[in-house]
């Protein structure tokens, strides 16, 4: 049994940090049409399928993964050359294996722990790994030997000494607020609440270090407005102006990965990770019949909002036939997934869960609940990338020296005098 939890929780930390990459690339173009009050990708298709413009994104990834791997002849550091994908790729990638899904797993007596990789170094694998994955940009870019890339990689060196104190300060004030470095006992901890209304997210208990960590997270994934490394405006792509084919991907998958691994530990942090507001582990145990009828309820409505979108998305100008029929394809089989899941949930209510089926159907639910608020994590990522332009990498260390580094030490002592106060 552990070995099928730790191979579930290892699929669900690939499936998120790097098989969503299609998905997000799909889902940041329709989101960037939407501001931009275009329509989108919606041309590409197979056999007339186009799954809402998705099957672009998969043939763009195809294109990559068979385009030739060509590699200049100028360059001399070929080996860091090769390389320098890579580290940002496993970099951003290992980001996630300490990520809690979901609470401990319990099944008959025995505790699971539902991440990836269960070890106790908690916050600190996530700055060492998060560190790390720009010295792969710096390498790239130096090892290219094209001047576009070197400045690439120098703005890449002036970016991460810019947000990486920030960063690591903010975090402080967390250590001090939670008084634990594993990520599991700082959602453990968020799962209470003020006065019975207000939950004790990290949001709401430390609002300046959630402000500085969302802004020093940006800097970390070279996403706008922080996306000086690879400026194409100024630097034609910057680090990795020489790269093509799967070397080139890499780069694109592992900033996805990167902005992945920053939505969850931000989720975790500051939102609550696994926890449904108002309702903690043992709480859900205890309702566990009324949580599976609201969302028995609560799918269907959820469904007609969606299709009634969908709608609306698959009208355009041509009245295309085929489209039409993608639509009914696609609404055929949204509403026949969800009602076998309804059926399914009714089942559970009529014939009962048991102990071991109650704390698997709370994991469920907790991993549900995390998806949720990292999907939305991510749309705002995208919606800044589509909403504010590109600042200056002086500007950023301006910004990373002289507000969000004084900001991080003065919330360091208030949290510390609070801390103290309070344990006195």
């Amino acid at each position: 049994m552990n070995a099928v939890i730790l191979i579930v929780n290892i699929a669900l930390a690939v499936v998120l940090a790097v098989g969503l990459t299609p998905l997000f690339v799909w889902w940041e173009r329709r989101i960037a049409g939407f501001i931009q009050d275009r329509t989108g990708p919606n041309r590409a298709s197979i056999a007339g399928i186009r799954l809402g413009g998705l099957i672009q994104a998969i043939a763009d990834m195809l294109k990559l993964v068979f385009k030739e791997d060509f590699t200049p002849a100028h360059i001399r550091y070929k080996f860091l050359y090769t390389i320098a994908p890579g580290i940002v790729f496993f970099c951003s990638f290992l980001t996630f294996a300490v990520i809690p899904f979901a609470d401990n797993l319990v099944l008959d007596g025995i505790s699971y722990t539902m991440q990836a990789v269960p070890v106790s170094l908690g916050i600190m694998w996530f700055l060492a790994f998060a560190g790390l994955s720009v010295y792969g940009i710096i390498l790239g870019g130096y090892s290219s030997e094209n001047k576009y890339g070197l400045l690439g990689g120098i703005r890449a060196s002036a970016q991460v000494i810019s947000y990486e104190a920030a960063m690591a300060l903010s975090i402080i004030s967390m250590l001090l607020t939670y008084g634990s470095i594993h990520l599991n006992d700082m959602v453990h901890a968020q799962g209470d609440t003020f006065f019975g209304i207000i939950p004790t997210w990290g949001i709401f208990m430390q609002p300046l270090a959630a402000l500085i960590f969302i802004v020093t997270s940006f800097a970390e994934t070279n996403r706008t407005p922080f996306d000086i490394a690879e400026g194409e405006s100024e630097i034609v792509a910057g680090y990795h102006t020489e790269y093509s084919a799967m070397r080139f991907g890499l780069f694109q998958v592992g900033e996805y990965a990167a902005m992945s691994a920053s939505c969850a530990i931000i989720v975790t942090l500051f939102f609550g990770g696994y926890q449904v507001p108002w309702l903690d582990t043992a709480t859900l145990k205890d309702n566990i019949d009324y949580v599976i009828l609201a969302i028995v309820l609560i799918l269907p409505i959820k469904l007609f909002f969606l299709t009634k979108w969908m709608n609306k998305n698959y009208y355009w100008l041509d009245k295309d036939d085929s489209r039409q029929k993608e639509k009914g394809i696609l609404l055929k089989a949204f509403w026949t997934i969800a009602i076998l899941v309804m059926l399914v949930l009714i089942m559970f209510l009529v014939t009962g869960l048991g102990e071991n089926g109650t704390n698997i159907a709370v994991t469920a639910i907790q991993i549900g609940t995390f998806l949720i608020k990292f999907f939305m994590m991510a749309f705002v990522y995208m919606w800044v990338r589509w909403t504010l332009l590109r600042i200056r990498y002086d500007q950023l260390q301006m910004l990373g020296w002289k507000v969000l580094i004084p900001l991080s030490i003065l919330n360091i002592v208030i949290t510390a005098i609070v801390v103290v106060a309070m344990g006195s």
